[in-house]
């Protein structure tokens, strides 16, 4: 079913069950987010993408509602940014700058609202700061994955992304899926002399047999050929090198039809 409402005075169409951030990016209207991931469905987590909704039955009235989540409805009247909204989203960076104060991804956010420092202060001391936002998205993505290796733990400002007794997760296999989802690039990896450190293990990669292109870890491949039931040869090659083969062996075909 086509609904149809408004964004920053524009009539938009949506289909029914798509969230207001969806709509209002196909349509060409920029709303900022952190925590938002097409690998994974929204949650709200990070708050940024704060919109104001309205009704025309509604008198004035208004709501500020998170976007990634609210559903579109025939007739809203949907604003990206108002001063109310962007009052909102000021202190959201602010409280994120004061948390994450060497994040690059945080400062940049900052500097596009006009801001430079959190007028907040953490009372965390500095060499226990990091660049999480407590967002969750790394450990989502690997349950997703199905290996649930690190998780959200304690409460409050103790409140922290850890593998299970803060031990080296007996579950990971260093697939670094919470390294390439993670919006601040906080979590920390080290691929060296064959071996790849993550979450206080170390793993032996796999390098492509011909150009020795690193590909994966053993123990993610290993994962992955059980689970999909893959040949045992599935990582052999990388898919550059794949493809390069598999290009080769069109040629040859072409060549050989010519000829023919």
């Amino acid at each position: 079913m086509t609904i149809t409402f408004q964004i920053n005075g524009r009539v938009v169409t949506g289909n029914e069950g798509e969230t207001v951030l969806t709509v209002a990016r196909r349509n060409g209207f920029e709303i900022p987010t952190l925590c938002h991931h097409p690998a994974l469905e929204p949650n709200g987590a990070c708050r940024l993408c704060i919109v104001e909704v309205t009704r025309e039955e509604w008198h004035g009235g208004k709501d500020f509602v998170v976007s990634c989540i609210y559903p579109i409805a025939d007739g809203i009247q949907v604003t990206t940014h108002s001063p109310e909204v962007i009052n909102i989203r000021k202190s959201i960076i602010e409280l994120l700058m004061a948390r994450c104060p060497d994040s690059k991804k945080i400062k940049t956010m900052g500097a596009e609202y006009g801001l430079k420092e959190s007028a907040y202060q953490s009372s965390d001391k500095p060499e226990l700061r990091d660049n999480c936002i407590l967002c969750g998205s790394c450990a989502r993505i690997c349950a997703e994955m199905g290996f649930a290796a690190i998780s959200t733990t304690g409460r409050g400002h103790n409140k922290v992304i850890a593998p299970p007794l803060l031990q080296a997760p007996v579950d990971c296999v260093g697939c670094l899926s919470c390294v390439r989802i993670c919006p601040t690039h906080n979590i920390r990896y080290k691929d060296e002399q064959g071996k790849r450190l993550i979450w206080g293990r170390e793993f032996e990669l796999l390098h492509c047999e011909r150009c020795g292109k690193v590909m994966l870890t053993v123990d993610f491949a290993e994962a992955l050929k059980k689970r999909q039931d893959l040949p045992d040869n599935t990582f052999t090659l990388c898919d550059e090198c794949k493809k390069a083969d598999t290009i080769a062996t069109v040629e040859k075909l072409l060549n050989w039809n010519q000829g023919s």
